[in-house]
């Protein structure tokens, strides 16, 4: 447009055409009538100083900003310490110098989002998600650019690697690979999983949680802000319901939801670690006399090669939750499986606590979990016909999946961060 005002003068006109220019501003620099009155610059003007600034980034700039406000709006209503630790943005000259400190490019996307907000303080909770079981506890904070850059990796495994978020509680970082080596794609991201039993140090595996910068931040914010992660006491825990999880028998509804821990996980051996998170509702439109209290649980668990496991005990967490209308019991616990998948389903016995004798019941729904895609690393020393480079990974180990209510969390507890380290069922 700019270069058509140099051809006539009715391009001149037409290319200083306001309106024109207002179109461009919101769209692409998602500028408001109120900004722009601040700026006291006509919209033309105002496109054309953004875009000396953040030209390279205009076709990521609405995306990632709308993503980060959207963000911040949502969360300064239920997680205002966490908002209170965003850093403010960098220049390009910063960025530019860490390119120059680890030798390799940024993608402009990365760089796009760090112009906005350069991550977050090292605190708890982190921006980047939380999750607690009794004897375990992760938070991952963004990384600012300058942290990030000082855990640029070299070494073989993770060679030209850099970390996007860091959990201080166990270590857990996600990598992004800033070159395709080591069987790994340009700009996916990650975490690293160690073969245990692997005698090679490089042997990492990984299990892929984006193609890109952009597509994993703005999925992340997406079920942030949409409701598809709970915030339980000033966090965001990352586990997904699946809404055909729920099943109502009489008064009382049943709902699961669940999420998988790569860093109590391992490819080699076969080892897949899921937690679920389930919430028991009874009606309030219930009468009272329907109040009553659960005894005992039934578990049917199935794993991918169809290994079937039963498991019956007392309670739930150690307790022996009453439930009346309106009122709402959650808890947490885990299981693992052998395989990359698998899915539980079983029901609680209650009795009536008006009519002692009378028992029923309550049907727990169907859930299933799924390990996410990995690639097995390039460093282990297979046959020739071990295809492993898929989450197929063939497996023929004794560990089969397990209950582990005995180790289950009540939601009262997910606010106090546990003592790092592996969950008692793995210690």
């Amino acid at each position: 447009i700019c270069s058509c005002c140099c051809l006539s003068r009715r391009l001149n006109q037409l290319s200083s055409h306001d309106p024109l220019w207002k179109r461009h501003c919101k769209k692409y620099w998602l500028i408001s009538e109120e900004e722009k009155s601040q700026q006291n610059q006509t919209w033309k003007a105002l496109f054309i100083s953004t875009y000396s600034d953040l030209g390279r980034y205009i076709r990521y700039y609405a995306t990632l900003k709308k993503a980060w406000d959207d963000l911040e709006k949502y969360l300064g209503q239920r997680c205002p310490r966490m908002i209170g630790s965003l850093k403010e943005s960098v220049r390009e000259e910063d960025l530019d110098a860490v390119e120059a400190q680890i030798g390799c490019k940024l993608p402009d996307d990365y760089r796009c989002s760090f112009r906005i907000h350069n991550g977050q303080k090292l605190v708890v909770p982190g921006l980047m998600g939380s999750m607690a079981l009794s004897n375990h506890y992760r938070s991952e904070d963004l990384l600012d650019i300058d942290t990030a850059a000082g855990g640029f990796q070299q070494r073989l495994g993770l060679k030209q690697c850099l970390p996007l978020t860091f959990c201080i509680h166990t270590g857990l970082s996600q990598y992004m690979a800033l070159e395709s080596v080591e069987g790994r794609n340009k700009y996916e991201i990650f975490y690293q999983c160690p073969d245990q039993m692997a005698r090679n140090p490089s042997a990492i595996d990984m299990f892929i949680t984006g193609t890109s910068y952009l597509e994993w931040f703005t999925s992340y914010v997406n079920k942030v802000v949409t409701g598809g992660y709970p915030i339980i006491r000033d966090q965001i825990f990352r586990y997904v319901h699946d809404k055909e999880c729920v099943a109502t028998t009489g008064d009382i509804t049943v709902s699961v939801s669940t999420s998988f821990l790569p860093e109590l996980s391992s490819v080699h051996p076969p080892h897949y670690f899921f937690t679920y998170r389930i919430r028991i509702e009874m009606s309030k439109d219930a009468l009272p006399e329907k109040a009553c209290q659960l005894d005992s649980r039934y578990w049917r668990i199935t794993n991918a090669k169809g290994d079937v496991e039963e498991v019956q005990g007392p309670g739930v967490v150690g307790e022996f939750p009453i439930i009346s209308p309106g009122r709402v019991y959650e808890y947490t616990s885990c299981t693992t499986f052998s395989t990359t998948s698998g899915y539980m389903e079983g029901y609680y016995t209650f009795h009536c606590l008006y009519y002692k004798d009378k028992f029923f019941n309550v049907t727990i729904p169907r859930f299933h979990m799924v390990c996410p895609t990995f690639k097995v690393s390039t460093a282990r020393m297979v046959s020739a016909d071990a295809e492993t480079n898929h989450n197929e990974y063939a497996v023929d180990e004794d560990e089969d999946s397990t209950d582990t209510d005995e180790y289950e969390d009540r939601r009262r507890m997910l606010d106090i961060p546990a003592p790092s380290g592996r969950c008692p069922r793995h210690t």
